[in-house]
Protein backbone atom coordinates (compact mmCIF):
# COMPACT_ATOMS: atom_id res chain seq x y z
CA UNK A 1 0.00 0.00 0.00
CA UNK A 2 3.02 2.24 0.46
CA UNK A 3 4.30 2.04 -2.61
CA UNK A 4 0.68 2.93 -4.15
CA UNK A 5 0.35 6.05 -1.96
CA UNK A 6 3.98 7.64 -2.81
CA UNK A 7 3.41 6.31 -6.92
CA UNK A 8 0.12 8.04 -6.67
CA UNK A 9 1.15 11.39 -5.49
CA UNK A 10 4.27 11.09 -7.62
CA UNK A 11 1.93 10.77 -10.44
CA UNK A 12 -0.77 13.79 -9.47
CA UNK A 13 2.45 16.32 -8.87
CA UNK A 14 3.91 15.18 -12.24
CA UNK A 15 0.05 15.60 -14.09
CA UNK A 16 -0.08 18.67 -12.24
CA UNK A 17 3.10 20.39 -13.20
CA UNK A 18 2.88 19.12 -16.93
CA UNK A 19 0.07 21.14 -16.84
CA UNK A 20 1.19 23.97 -15.20
CA UNK A 21 4.03 23.62 -18.10
CA UNK A 22 1.27 23.47 -20.47
CA UNK A 23 -0.66 26.37 -19.83
CA UNK A 24 2.30 28.70 -19.08
CA UNK A 25 4.05 27.66 -23.26
CA UNK A 26 0.28 28.29 -24.70
CA UNK A 27 0.25 31.47 -22.94
CA UNK A 28 3.88 32.77 -24.24
CA UNK A 29 2.77 31.74 -27.43
CA UNK A 30 -0.41 32.54 -28.13
CA UNK A 31 -1.69 34.73 -25.12
CA UNK A 32 0.88 37.59 -25.25
CA UNK A 33 1.88 38.60 -29.20
CA UNK A 34 -1.79 38.92 -29.10
CA UNK A 35 -1.76 41.53 -26.04
CA UNK A 36 1.26 42.95 -27.58
CA UNK A 37 -0.40 43.34 -31.01
CA UNK A 38 -3.16 44.87 -29.73
CA UNK A 39 -1.23 47.47 -27.26
CA UNK A 40 0.68 48.53 -30.18
CA UNK A 41 -2.58 49.01 -32.44
CA UNK A 42 -3.90 50.90 -29.90
CA UNK A 43 0.05 53.07 -29.83
CA UNK A 44 -1.12 53.90 -33.58
CA UNK A 45 -4.57 54.77 -32.47
CA UNK A 46 -3.66 57.34 -29.92
CA UNK A 47 -0.91 58.61 -32.40
CA UNK A 48 -3.51 59.03 -35.04
CA UNK A 49 -5.92 61.11 -32.66
CA UNK A 50 -3.27 63.46 -31.85
CA UNK A 51 -2.25 63.90 -35.45
CA UNK A 52 -5.70 64.61 -36.67
CA UNK A 53 -6.32 67.28 -33.47
CA UNK A 54 -2.84 69.07 -34.33
CA UNK A 55 -4.15 70.12 -37.84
Amino acid sequence: MKKFASGFFTGALLVTALAVGTVIGVKKTVVEPIQEKEHTIDENRKKAARKSFAR
